[in-house]
């Protein structure tokens, strides 16, 4: 039975990954169980300058999910560089995914170019696709040019794989997928939180600081599947799939639908073990379905 799959030239163990936002550098993780056992995670949203993020509240609860509003609150990429990615190496033996966010097409480039020099990075998931920061992340994933040019920028100074993080709150993801690819991504990664609003009755305010966050958990599963089986009809290039998913059975889902790779965010929040259990609970689910090969049910569905 193998589990194995290879996401842009890199052989993984597995395809369960650890969501950018939602396993920090890996420390916290790493104290309560092996993570080497983790196909691998994205690590914190990375900027070229230290973010304080958001003012508080940045979190809100909602039916079967939850807002965030933190900002990419993070040290900075070269405090990454100094201090977090040799931490991660005494704990982490297995290529990680860099995730890289900015302000500017300058940021996105000098950041990127910093951390794939880094032997830990296997991988540079560039989010263009935050809704939670102003004149940055989301603006410069809403439309295929903004994309491309991104994309052909990060490119042309990265040796290792660009992955493209996209935004659902767009008319036409998979537009913006092909733009992508054809400026040199290497894979795309979707999807990311969707705009929503929380409102406190009492005070007739919004919950959040920031006023609108981004909705992930269980709730927005359907939309994820449906925009990564979107992407895989328009692209060629490997997908990493993410958006409410919280048990084997989602990672197979996702998988179907045409992802590669699949990250597990905000179910770390509720249950810090999920993507061990996962990893764990892989192989029992490929027999009960009948599956040999994880590689066999890439974009399966069935119509």
């Amino acid at each position: 039975m193998n589990t194995a799959v290879t996401l842009c030239g890199i052989r993984m163990d597995n395809p369960v990954m650890g969501a950018s936002g939602c396993f920090g550098y890996g420390v916290e993780f790493a104290e309560l169980y092996d993570i080497n056992l983790l196909g691998s995670f994205s690590f914190k949203g990375t900027t070229l300058h230290p973010r304080f993020g958001n003012p508080c509240p940045r979190i809100a609860e909602s039916n079967s999910g939850m807002l965030n509003a933190v900002g990419l609150q993070n040290p900075g990429v070269r405090q990454v560089i100094a201090v977090e990615l040799p931490r991660m190496k005494q704990f982490f033996h297995k290529p990680v995914m860099a995730n890289v966010s900015g302000f500017s097409l300058d940021e996105y480039v000098q950041t990127c170019a910093l951390l794939d020099a880094e032997e830990q990075v296997g991988w540079l998931e560039v989010n263009i696709s935050c809704p939670n920061v102003h004149l940055g992340g989301m603006s410069f994933g809403t439309e295929p040019a903004a994309a491309a040019e991104i994309t052909r920028a990060v490119k042309a100074v990265c040796k290792k794989p660009v992955i493209i993080k996209l935004t659902p709150n767009v008319s036409d993801i998979a537009a913006i997928a092909s733009a992508c690819e054809q400026a040199g991504a290497d894979g795309i990664s979707l999807i990311n939180t969707l705009v929503a609003l929380r409102i406190d009755i009492k005070t007739r305010r919004p919950v959040l600081a920031n006023r609108t966050g981004g909705l992930s958990g269980p709730a927005i599963l359907p939309v994820a599947l449906a925009m990564v089986r979107k992407v895989y009809e328009a692209v060629s290039v490997p997908i990493v799939g993410m958006g409410g998913v919280s048990c084997v059975e989602d990672v197979l889902e996702m998988m179907l639908a045409g992802a590669t790779a699949v990250q597990v965010g905000a179910a770390n929040l509720v249950e810090p073990y999920i993507c061990r259990d996962i990893v764990e609970d892989l192989p029992r689910a490929m027999a009960r379905h009948g599956i040999e090969d994880l590689n066999d049910i890439i974009g399966g569905i069935q119509y």
